[in-house]
């Protein structure tokens, strides 16, 4: 008769921004995988929502250095010092607009919550990782990382520093063991993907489900990505089959053909 892994046993997992949407899909799927799971996302509402479904679950703003100090420190102490994976998920999407009429407040505040918050976790959750002499790490891009994205000035570069220091982490901290991927959605099916294209058709003066078809079009599959197929990617990325995989930027999106938006 096979026995439950005690929770002390089990691997460790801090996901961002997971109260909903992609992170919530992350945290959910790598808890039936056999994590202990912590969440943080700035919504009281989401966070009593993970709480009921069994999942360590916090409120904190990433983009606010002490705030993600403490929470990290208050994770590392409940486990022991295990922290074996990080997912920086927590991210905004910023102005549909052209360069020029993009508000720089908004640009600054991209930045700080994509980049920043991600930065902030990095620096807090690495020291614990050296010290077990291993761990994972994943952060959420986009295939905006990969095109550029016309029209969303704040979130495409948010998204290609992302990349940038996810090749710079691989370096620095594999030969302590660690490991670190990034990972690049397509368009993801939910209200978060409804709102960007409901602003953009609102912005050219369309129906929203015209522009929906034409998002679609740049997909070679014709359709967009679910919150569980980018799941279900972390959870590989964090397992021993992707024991070797580090440096990677890794699209799961349908194939995107382009983000030129065609009208």
């Amino acid at each position: 008769m096979s026995q439950t892994k005690p929770e002390t046993d089990s691997p460790v997992a801090l996901v961002t921004g997971a109260g909903s949407g992609i992170g919530k899909a992350i945290a959910l799927n790598l808890k039936a995988a056999g994590f202990r799971v912590f969440i943080c996302d700035v919504d009281p509402e989401a966070v009593e929502s993970m709480q009921t479904a069994g999942i360590t679950a916090s409120v904190c703003n990433v983009a606010d250095e002490t705030a993600v100090s403490a929470l990290v420190a208050e994770v590392v102490a409940a486990t022991g010092g295990r922290l074996d994976l990080l997912v920086n998920n927590a991210g905004i999407s910023g102005m549909n607009a052209p360069v020029e009429a993009v508000d720089a407040e908004d640009f600054r505040r991209t930045m700080d919550i994509n980049v920043n918050g991600t930065f902030y976790f990095l620096k807090e959750v690495v020291p614990a990782m050296k010290a077990m002499g291993q761990g994972a790490i994943i952060n959420i891009a986009s295939t905006a990382a990969l095109f550029g994205y016309p029209n969303r000035t704040s979130y495409a570069a948010s998204k290609w520093a992302i990349i940038g220091l996810t090749k710079t982490l691989a370096m620095e901290l594999g030969p302590f063991g660690i490991r670190a991927n990034a990972v690049c959605p397509g368009s993801v099916e939910g209200p978060r993907i409804d709102g960007v294209i409901a602003r953009d058709a609102k912005s050219r003066g369309m129906k929203a489900g015209d522009v929906r078809r034409i998002y679609e079009s740049q997909v070679s599959m014709r359709k967009f990505v679910g919150a569980d197929d980018i799941a279900r990617m972390c959870v590989f990325l964090a397992s021993k089959d992707a024991g070797m995989v580090s440096g990677q930027v890794i699209a799961v999106d349908g194939h995107t053909e382009s983000l030129s938006v065609p009208f």
